[in-house]
């Protein structure tokens, strides 16, 4: 609930600080005395539009504070803060924090609803009135209504999805395409690890083929000719042999001849092996240097060495299957759209049927409260206005049509009705029911416009009784709506400067008296003032 409200340089008020509690918060004042100043002061905290206009000639800045207690705020209490120079500039404050004046309009209708002297009207708009009629209807049809939200925005969310998916399909298309022609490049290569190296010494090998040969054949001479290096050998091995029968030491020598002479044979027999192997042949030669050519092409589009390419093989099928399951998601999300808006439509149409079940008796009951609530002749209906699509809130939305009187047309309350008419619409529909939404605090300015007597009793009553579930402000000439104040608050005006004081036991009797006859002083307007008190005592604890 609102706690405190400060307000200096702001029209009449100087430097004024206010204190609200629980219950029927009532302010009372000379005309002029600066009470609807308070509420344009508040209005400025919930961010209100600012009018340097409104800032006090000579006092630099008007400023205001309001103390809210507040569930979600850190230590259980929130400020809201606005100041406004008098070029009309503004700045706004939250938790002592700088803040866009948007973000006091955004956190200021979670915490107070103003009615008057130009405030802007929740009640007006057609999202809340059909709010109020979905609340009024009730137990299923409740129910119904916030399946259908979840419906419908899971829906819309899904069909967001599908658009964005469907825009990007023609790219998706011309990647899988490119990404489907590289893995098959790859693939139809059949490329090995290490097999550029080995074409690589292959080429080389084919590329001298014929200086290889003739230098394998000049090798297989020097070891295996006639008399050449083999047949040394062997002598030598024979000659060490002999000499080994003679001199031991020489035997050692033999068998290293021996060894020697079988290592030879066995290179030259690998040479002729070799020699034999290296061949001229052009083909092949091209062969492998196409194929060089070739993964020397992959190379150089997908990755250093085979292992670059194979790995960009492996990315490329990775890839071109998660844009498969895009395509599969695709239709995965029109099954679940299609449900989704197959599930809307269902509640919609169960929708639009508790609507106009419940839109008469909703009318009924709000014409009954304002007949009490001295609007008599006015004539007030629910009408229900078809949508040309569905929306958040369904197939239609409500609309509260109200006719001032005999001969007056019936229009939609946002064109027709006056501020204090918009403030009785809204008590009326508070009174008809109470949860009407979660809003802690309400604050009334017109709501006693042009009524008087037993309508003005009436207001107090509904008044007394939203009291007892909301904080409520109201602003007021009437003594019949002051005497059911929890807490009365009287604005007087010295040397053109606003002030309140807060009334107790007899101050409050003699306020009453001034409200009834202009005096004070008056035995007969005391006299009525206590019997006003009494019965709204009674009202209250009855």
């Amino acid at each position: 609930m609102l706690l405190e409200l400060h307000i200096s340089r702001l029209g009449v008020i100087e430097d004024l600080e206010l204190e609200l509690h629980p219950g029927l918060n009532v302010m009372t004042g000379e005309t002029g005395a600066g009470k609807t100043m308070v509420t344009m002061g508040l209005a400025l905290a919930l961010g209100g539009r600012a009018s340097g206009a409104r800032v006090r000639r000579g006092g630099g800045r008007a400023r205001v504070e309001a103390r809210f207690v507040a569930e979600w705020a850190e230590d259980g209490e929130v400020v809201l803060a606005r100041t406004v120079s008098e070029d009309g500039k503004s700045s706004a404050r939250i938790g002592g924090q700088i803040v866009p004046v948007s973000a006091l309009a955004a956190i200021g209708p979670e915490l107070v609803e103003v009615h008057g002297q130009g405030q802007q009207q929740r009640l007006l708009s057609a999202s809340t009135q059909t709010e109020f009629l979905d609340r009024f209807a009730k137990g299923s049809h409740l129910r119904a209504v916030r399946e259908y939200a979840q419906a419908f925005e899971r829906g819309r969310r899904l069909r967001l999805r599908l658009e964005e998916l469907e825009r990007e399909a023609r790219e998706r298309e011309r990647e899988k395409d490119l990404l489907a022609y590289q893995v098959r490049e790859i693939e139809g290569a059949a490329l090995r690890e290490g097999e550029m190296g080995d074409l690589a010494v292959e080429e080389g090998r084919l590329a001298h083929a014929e200086r290889l040969t003739e230098l394998a054949g000049a090798a297989e001479g020097a070891l295996s000719a006639e008399g050449a290096a083999v047949d040394g050998l062997h002598s030598a091995r024979a000659a060490l042999r002999d000499a080994g029968s003679i001199d031991p030491a020489a035997a050692e020598l033999s068998q290293r001849a021996e060894g020697l002479a079988a290592e030879a044979a066995e290179l030259a027999s690998d040479l002729r092996d070799w020699r034999e192997e290296v061949r001229v042949d052009p083909q092949r030669l091209q062969e492998v240097s196409d194929r060089l050519v070739a993964l020397g092409a992959l190379e150089r589009k997908y990755g250093e060495g085979e292992r670059g390419v194979l790995a960009y093989l492996e990315e490329a099928r990775n890839r071109l299957h998660s844009l498969e399951g895009t395509d599969r998601e695709l239709e995965a999300l029109a099954q679940e759209q299609a449900e989704a808006e197959a599930l809307a439509r269902e509640l919609a149409t169960k929708i639009s049927a508790g609507r106009q079940r419940a839109a008469p008796a909703l009318g009924s009951a709000l014409q009954a409260e304002l007949q009490d609530l001295g609007m008599e002749g006015a004539s007030i209906h629910v009408q229900l206005a078809s949508l040309p699509e569905p929306g958040p809130s369904g197939n239609e939305w409500a609309e509260l049509v109200l006719s001032g009187g005999p001969g007056q047309p019936a229009l939609p309350i946002a064109k027709t009705a006056s501020g204090g008419e918009l403030s009785r619409v809204m008590l009326a529909a508070r009174t008809v029911m109470a949860d009407l939404d979660n809003v802690p605090t309400v604050v009334f300015d017109e709501v006693d416009a042009g009524i008087g007597g037993m309508a003005g009793a009436a207001v107090g009553r509904r008044l007394g009784l939203l009291a007892t579930s909301k904080q409520v402000l109201v602003v007021t000439h009437l003594p019949q709506i002051a005497c059911f104040a929890d807490r009365h608050v009287a604005v007087t005006k010295e040397s053109g400067v606003a002030a309140i004081r807060v009334l107790e036991g007899e101050e409050r009797t003699f306020e009453i008296a001034r409200m009834l006859s202009g005096r004070a002083d008056s035995k007969s307007a005391v006299s009525h003032a206590r019997e006003l008190l009494e019965k709204a005592s009674t009202v209250r604890t009855g």
